[in-house]
């Protein structure tokens, strides 16, 4: 973030409201406050001197608290998360294979072990274990750089999926320029490969929403999606239609960001019907779809247009299927901060959840 943590806290305030591509008078509507009460903020007229305030513009920004407080209190593992980062970086800046470089003492793998360390890779961030996450990476980045340039077509998909995990990870940690990088890496080496393209296009998604284009995301995301979507929905299988209704619900999420709710009510009605062809408990190409992954997607849709009663009717229904367990802790611990937010701008307390 740089140059912005040196600025007052309403200047924050100011420059992450810009980032999400809220106008003050929807950012004062979600908080429940006055356009006026946010602008005096924002120029540092009023003071933001309680916590329970600033933790609440931070849910709504989808950021942590620390950011708005500061570098004096930053949370634990702050650091160290921005250490990790720097390693992911650097992993990424090397250009080891384009430029000829040696690759040292370091062995190149077989693709067989780089499938594997993706894997647990994979694992490790759905179990939401970002700092192991982190301390991966960047060797697996490198590794699956390596043993791409000796074996291109078999030591393609471990490429295009260690690029995945970067960008989602780097999104978790709130560095969306290198998750743009990583993600952008993806879809370059998927390219060819319809089902690699529409798995990397997921993260796309992801990314695109972070940086507030919400249109490019929505257009994107349609053309990756009907492009991997079978002709007769009935002859699909599960994996293309996990990828299919995945992608139509990340179009849908962007439809939303872009206030077109109408759209994302009927591309999320799409990716329903294919979700029932699926069934829950499944993770084909790590997106965790089905049934309860619309009802959690239906949850977010409504939250991005502040509708927060049928955020909370939408979350109820979600958590009381059987698959809401079966999800990674990832996608729940994701969905809770979701509906944190409507039970916020709701005025109700949630009954806690186990994520």
């Amino acid at each position: 973030m740089g140059s912005v943590e040196l600025l007052p806290v309403g200047r924050r305030v100011a420059y992450w409201r810009g980032r999400r591509k809220l106008s003050q008078q929807v950012f004062a509507d979600r908080l429940g406050k006055s356009k006026s009460w946010v602008d005096k903020v924002e120029r540092g007229v009023r003071s933001l001197d309680k916590l329970s305030t600033l933790q609440e513009i931070a849910c709504v920004l989808r950021i942590d608290t620390s950011v708005l407080v500061g570098r004096d209190v930053e949370a634990v593992g702050t650091t160290e998360r921005g250490e990790g980062v720097d390693r992911i970086r650097a992993a990424m800046s090397r250009y080891e294979i384009p430029l000829g470089k040696p690759a040292g003492r370091q062995p190149v793998l077989p693709v067989d072990r780089v499938l594997r360390d993706v894997g647990y890779a994979w694992t490790a961030f759905q179990h939401a274990r970002y700092p192991q996450v982190i301390d991966l990476a960047p060797d697996l980045l490198t590794n699956v750089q390596r043993t791409h340039a000796h074996a291109p077509v078999s030591g393609r998909v471990p490429l295009v999926e260690a690029y995945r995990i970067a960008a989602a990870l780097l999104v978790k940690l709130g560095d969306a320029e290198l998750a743009w990088l990583a993600v952008d890496r993806a879809m370059l080496a998927a390219t060819g490969d319809r089902d690699l393209v529409a798995a990397a296009a997921v993260q796309l998604g992801q990314v695109l929403r972070d940086f507030g284009r919400a249109r490019e995301a929505k257009s994107v995301m349609l053309s990756a999606a009907y492009r991997i979507a079978p002709s007769v929905v009935e002859h699909g299988t599960p994996a293309e239609l996990s990828l299919c209704g995945t992608l139509l619900i990340q179009a849908a999420l962007a439809a939303a960001q872009d206030g077109n709710e109408a759209a994302a009510s009927e591309l999320i009605d799409e990716a329903a019907g294919m979700a029932e062809r699926v069934g829950d408990g499944y993770d084909h190409h790590h997106t965790g779809f089905g049934p309860t992954a619309v009802d959690l997607a239906r949850t977010a849709v409504a939250v991005e247009v502040g509708d927060a009663h049928a955020a909370i009717v939408w979350h109820e229904k979600a958590t009381a299927r059987a698959g809401w367990r079966w999800l990674p802790a990832e996608h729940r611990a994701a969905h809770l901060l979701d509906v944190a937010r409507a039970y916020l701008h709701a005025g109700m307390r949630a009954t806690p959840l186990g994520c």
